[in-house]
């Protein structure tokens, strides 16, 4: 583990396929990358840069994200993801976002996390039943 400051980056990629478009989850009438989607790989691009830097029994939740889908990629292109954390406000981390395919920017964005102790959270989500 080593010290958690701005600077970290993460990357997420994936495949467009007919099971990740608007069309097939049902965020959209249109075959391309579906924006939901592209907020998850945001979100994994993020929690990849985390990687080998938390504590033992800590975890990542994320609390909020405020991106703009700018383009459309369709089935068979690659979208990559890459997060760059910008700020750690105690228990929170800021990331700003961004995403491309193979012929430019797709989307950009912020995303924030809350360290959390991962025992404690499930443990409190599980009470809510």
């Amino acid at each position: 583990m080593t010290k958690m400051e701005p600077g970290l980056t993460g990357k997420a990629e994936t495949t467009v396929s007919e099971s990740n478009t608007a069309l097939e989850i049902g965020s959209g009438s249109v075959p391309v990358f579906a924006t939901p989607m592209l907020v998850a790989l945001m979100e994994i691009a993020a929690i990849n840069s985390l990687e080998r830097h938390l504590p033992e029994g800590r975890t990542t939740v994320g609390i909020k994200i405020d991106i703009t889908h700018t383009a459309a990629t369709p089935v068979g292109m690659t979208a990559t993801a890459r997060a760059e954390l910008v700020k750690v406000d105690g228990k929170r981390l800021v990331f700003q976002v961004s995403a491309e395919d193979e012929a430019g920017p797709i989307g950009e964005g912020w995303h924030e996390r809350f360290i959390v102790d991962q025992e404690k959270f499930i443990s409190r989500a599980k009470e809510k039943i």
